[in-house]
């Protein structure tokens, strides 16, 4: 089977994490794709294949006879998608020999155009892969799962030489905590490779350091009539918050290894609000400076309005993989020359973002991110093409050769 068409299957279950859930995994519907995938390993042929309660889903493709001391290696994706533009059926469609120009998304009055991804004139001739505009597609990261059970798929049917094979596919990515629950012991590999990026080829070490923040506002409410030198206005106080911040220093202001606070949320009346942050820098001083520049508005804020008007909430969330991987650099290495032997060009990026690889990392399991093939993640303009599955399939192929220390390569 191709890796596209698992994708098809994959993404007409829908499974989107819930941030606001108190269990795990967030949302049971993860438990229904980890079903279908548990079935799909075992008539691979994949040992040990298990879904433990929370959610997570094992499985390893022992190694061929004669490479059992070889290096461990994993493949990791995950299950779930954002909520978001995911609250009704997914609708593939399908557009063969794309011409590169703009392209109607169902009759959802979207279009997607090359004027706002540039990428797209580079896709011409290609197989697209698209919703139909209303929802999200899902191939972040069932993309990642179609491929690596492809590539298990051809180590079977080509009777590829491989060292021993780990596999797993984790809930709740999306909402930050992917890899919380997940057991390095019970995966057993050495090393392990998550395929959650984008563009074929992608090879991705460095992630941002990451944290959440939240301002809540306490306001004193007055009858406007007499709200002179009394009121105080919780909604202009967090206006006055935000304006404080580098306007510049915006998800849309920034690329490449520059930082950001983003406000993802904000609510309030005169007598209460609340501003909800994702803060992220790659360089790791600039990162705790963002955070103190944060308490310091804290601090400000309190002495000009009165003590406790204002409260600041940092909650950690992943750091910078760059630190790990520095030390075990022929994961990279190796990356590249997979896709060299694959005729792909490797484009090494910073992440704009994290991966469960990042947090695993730290949990002892070095793991960079390789892209998928697809674009423009957690939207309804999110798009994928057959050929850089394809592709992203011969590289991870690749990369098991080079681990087995296959001369024949």
């Amino acid at each position: 089977m191709k890796a596209y068409e698992r994708l098809l299957k994959y993404v007409a279950v829908r499974t989107p994490s819930d941030e606001d859930s108190k269990t795990v995994p967030s949302s049971q519907c993860q438990f229904h794709l980890a079903a279908i995938l548990e079935e799909e390993m075992k008539a691979l042929g994949l040992a040990d294949v298990h879904t433990d309660s929370q959610c997570y889903l094992y499985g390893k493709i022992p190694a061929t006879p004669g490479f059992e001391g070889r290096t461990s290696i994993g493949f990791i994706a995950h299950m779930d998608t954002v909520s978001d533009f995911c609250d009704h059926e997914i609708k593939p469609v399908i557009t063969e020999d794309y011409d590169g120009e703009e392209l109607m998304l169902g009759d959802s009055g979207r279009v997607l155009s090359a004027d706002t991804f540039g990428h797209l004139r580079g896709l011409k001739g290609c197989t697209l892969i698209t919703s139909d505009g209303t929802t999200i597609l899902g191939a972040d990261d069932k993309a990642g799962i179609a491929e690596i059970l492809t590539m298990a798929e051809r180590l079977r049917d080509e009777d590829i030489p491989h060292g021993p094979i780990s596999i797993a596919f984790t809930p709740d990515e999306e909402i930050g905590t992917g890899a919380v629950h997940f057991n390095v012991e019970d995966f057993g590999a050495e090393y392990a490779y998550t395929l959650d990026g984008d563009t074929e080829g992608e090879i991705q070490y460095e992630n941002f350091n990451a944290c959440k923040a939240r301002f809540d506002i306490k306001g004193f409410n007055v009858h406007p009539g007499s709200g002179k030198d009394t009121m105080i206005n919780a909604s202009l106080v967090a206006m006055e918050i935000n304006s404080l911040l580098p306007g510049m220093e915006t998800p849309r202001g920034t690329e490449g290894y520059e930082g950001f606070y983003h406000l993802v949320s904000m609510s309030g009346e005169c007598g209460e609000a609340q501003l909800n942050y994702i803060v992220r820098d790659h360089d790791g001083n600039f990162f705790e400076a963002r955070k103190n520049t944060l308490r310091l508005i804290e601090k400000n804020m309190n002495e000009k309005w009165g003590d406790k008007t204002v409260r600041l909430t940092i909650t950690e969330q992943y750091k910078n993989m760059a630190g790990i991987i520095d030390g075990c650099m022929h994961l990279i290495d190796n990356a590249k020359a997979a896709c060299e032997k694959a005729g792909v060009e490797p484009i090494i990026l910073p992440i704009r973002g994290g991966t469960d690889g990042c947090q695993l990392s730290y949990k002892g399991l070095p793991c960079p991110n390789l892209g998928t093939g697809g674009h423009a993640y957690h939207g309804p303009y999110e798009h994928i093409t057959v050929e850089g599955m394809d592709k992203s399939v011969d590289i991870i192929l690749e990369l098991v050769k080079l681990y087995a220390g296959d001369t024949s390569m």
